[in-house]
């Protein structure tokens, strides 16, 4: 089962589609609006994005805009997102107060997250010295270990997350990062992390100013939430969010009894397994420490039977369960 939704948005700004030079032309304040740069797959004549951007730039105040989301860059799947994180690192000196970046910024309906083709992002940290919120959205996101001053937000949305990025968040220093999320998503779409892969960021060494921890998604999500039962990073956060994964009744207890959760103001568990009465644990205990915990969603593992099984309590054929979102 998936679940294509994007979370909750991060831009500040009205989101402006640069359609061409009339449309800058009619905007005003072009620091005023989040700039929408895409390749409009409808239309049999419409230009590759290296014009739509080259386009943008000359056009458009660049040195003014503040945020910018990037839409389909190609038909697509058929390339990774290499030339457009070229194109904005080699116009980097052309947008200077650029805070916000989203790449990536296409919802279910335009296509599967699994058909967005990602690349190496860690061009985009190095060119924005001054980003403060980056989001990316796709498969094969990578990462190389890198330090920024000034990244408060980072969220990669994926259906599938490689160990490899996952382990280099946890090197990179971030000391302004106040809110992480990381969708970790299915093997079957490339994840391919462990626990052990999150000790990094679960240590909090390279992320002092942490405030808001999202590791969602997760086939292991058991694994995860006994992992954050002792982290040290727990402790400075605000809000938890454990949610869209394969949360069961074994991750919830090791969160009611590992350590205090009563400085939290919010405790995300939505789409998980829990039973009846783990799931009413979990709420009176968190209601007894005010804090605010989603419990929505409750789900029942997927039987895998053979033709004409019962699929019931007694049946020994597979059960498994599910993250939110893969394809």
């Amino acid at each position: 089962m998936t679940d294509h939704g994007h979370t909750e948005p991060f831009i500040d700004l009205p989101v402006e589609p640069y359609t061409g030079p009339d449309r800058a032309a009619a905007v005003t304040d072009h620091a005023a609006v989040a700039w929408h740069l895409s390749f409009d797959r409808s239309r049999r004549e419409s230009p590759a994005f290296v014009d739509v951007f080259r386009s943008f730039c000359e056009h458009v105040r660049s040195e003014e805009v503040r945020e910018l989301l990037i839409g389909t860059w190609d038909e697509l799947g058929n390339h990774g997102s290499e030339e457009v994180v070229s194109l904005l690192c080699e116009a980097a000196d052309r947008l200077p107060a650029l805070r916000a970046l989203y790449l990536g910024d296409i919802p279910w309906e335009q296509s599967e997250i699994s058909w967005i083709t990602q690349s190496d992002v860690t061009p985009l940290l190095e060119a924005f010295p001054r980003l403060r919120q980056l989001v990316v959205r796709g498969g094969g996101v990578r990462l190389r270990p890198v330090r920024h001053d000034e990244l408060r937000l980072l969220r990669v949305e994926t259906g599938g997350l490689p160990a490899s990025t996952v382990r280099a968040v946890g090197a990179s220093d971030l000391p302004a990062l106040h809110r992480l999320e990381l969708w970790m998503g299915e093997e079957e779409y490339g994840a391919d992390s462990g626990v052990e892969d999150l000790a990094g960021i679960l240590s909090g060494e390279r992320l002092p100013s942490l405030r808001h921890l999202g590791l969602r998604n997760s086939e292991y999500q058991d694994d995860i939430a006994a992992a954050v039962a002792t982290a040290p990073v727990v402790p400075r956060l605000h809000s938890l969010d454990l949610s869209m994964g394969a949360l069961g009744d074994a991750g919830a207890t090791a969160l009611l009894t590992g350590q205090s959760l009563a400085h939290l103001a919010t405790l995300d568990l939505s789409h998980h397994f829990m039973s009846d009465e783990v799931m009413g644990r979990v709420r009176r205990r968190m209601r007894s420490l005010e804090v605010a915990v989603d419990l929505d969603d409750q789900l029942e593992e997927e039987h895998d039977c053979e033709e004409g099984a019962e699929g019931g309590p007694d049946c020994d054929c597979v059960r498994y369960r599910y993250a939110a979102v893969g394809e």
